[in-house]
């Protein structure tokens, strides 16, 4: 038997899963209904303890070739988890590969009482462990800190295009996921991955056709050399941020960012697309800002940071056309690609190839 304890003194019983460990996080859910090993290998929850609000969780293993990540979360809390997962991917199950990782976790916890008290108390600090503490401090004055540090890459890679060079596109690494960097590859982009502390100058001197700041984990705001080195790029290549490198983007134009009640994090979630001439945010996106500055070498500067679901497109590709710096808070793995076989297809393929039957998904953006 083991225990969750909440800063604001809750306590849910469960039963051990993972590591034998002790670990205190920052306490959030996830919606999603399927891509649990995105989400236990996604760079983005470090430091936190991440229930899954989807009662069965390990029904098709883990499977090593959809790893977005090393893993980074400090803490896994499900309702129900299979421990005999059947599907011919798999390669071990989630508690083997918690274990294999030191990361604790929980089983057999009302997952819907704490995404309830997650949603009206807004998101807290939590503990693992198998005895209740007496004293609550170490719990209430847990922060998330050197976050983006803690996943960045450690060196620079270089990743081939796939079918052909189009373009060489810089990609910083705050904590990226593996499919941001295939999606790319995939529409012909070269991607060479930095790390988070690589200064602008040496990335300008790469001459790369545009620059990609990707998602991370942590409070934005304390990245003061990113942003500082962001501020240099501006208006130097064409931009293009996600998620933390959006955040970045905004902090570095002058902006602020405010912590969100409980955040969100899953694939349920709806999809807006007003008006157009707008369209769904893809990888396309950031092609279609790479071709505008080839074609357009004398372009002067300017900057966009958008907090919306759709982008507008820029279609003057005239002299005088400035360089698009365009930012989302989302992550362009996620959403819907506009061309042929997009990555929602692949990602129901992956599915049906997970669960052996087919599987349905509406025309919405989820998370892998």
């Amino acid at each position: 038997m083991a225990y969750l304890v909440l800063s604001n003194g809750q306590i849910f019983e469960g039963r051990r899963i993972g590591a034998p460990v002790d670990r205190v996080g920052e306490l959030v859910f996830t919606t999603g209904m399927e891509g649990y090993i995105e989400t236990l290998t996604d760079p983005s929850y470090y430091g936190q303890i991440v229930t899954q609000s989807f009662p069965l969780i390990g029904n098709y293993g883990m499977i090593e070739e959809d790893f977005e990540g090393q893993s980074a979360l400090f803490g896994y809390i499900v309702r129900e988890l299979c421990d005999a997962p059947s599907n011919f991917r798999c390669q071990g199950t989630v508690d083997e590969y918690l274990k294999s990782r030191g990361i604790p976790g929980l089983c057999g916890v009302d997952t819907r009482e704490i995404v309830r008290v997650t949603r009206e108390q807004g998101v807290m600090n939590a503990m693992i462990c198998d005895r209740v503490p007496d004293d609550l401090s170490a719990i209430k004055d847990y922060l998330v800190q050197n976050a983006v540090q803690s996943v960045t890459c450690t060196e620079k890679t270089v990743y081939p295009a796939v079918g052909g060079e189009k373009y060489r596109v810089a990609l910083i690494d705050y904590g990226a996921k593996r499919n941001i960097i295939r999606s790319l590859q995939r529409r012909g982009c070269q991607v060479t991955v930095w790390p988070a502390a690589t200064r602008a100058e040496t990335l300008l001197a790469d001459e790369p056709d545009g620059i990609m700041l990707s998602n991370g984990p942590g409070d934005p705001k304390e990245n003061t050399g990113c942003i500082a080195e962001i501020r240099k790029l501006l208006g130097q290549k064409p931009l293009f941020g996600i998620c933390l490198g959006h955040q970045l983007t905004a902090l570095a134009l002058g902006g602020d960012t405010v912590k969100l009640h409980y955040g969100h994090r899953g694939g349920n979630h709806h999809h807006h697309r007003p008006l157009r001439p707008h369209f769904n945010l893809s990888p396309r996106t950031l092609l279609n800002f790479l071709y505008f500055r080839k074609s357009n070498p004398r372009a002067r500067s300017y900057h966009n940071s958008e907090c919306g679901i759709n982008a507008r497109a820029d279609r003057d590709c005239g002299a005088g056309t400035p360089i698009p710096s365009n930012s989302r808070h989302h992550h362009l793995a996620s959403f819907l690609a506009e061309e042929g076989r997009d990555d929602a297809d692949q990602g129901n393929d992956r599915e049906r190839n997970r669960i052996g039957q087919p599987t349905f998904h509406t025309r919405s953006p989820f998370t892998f």
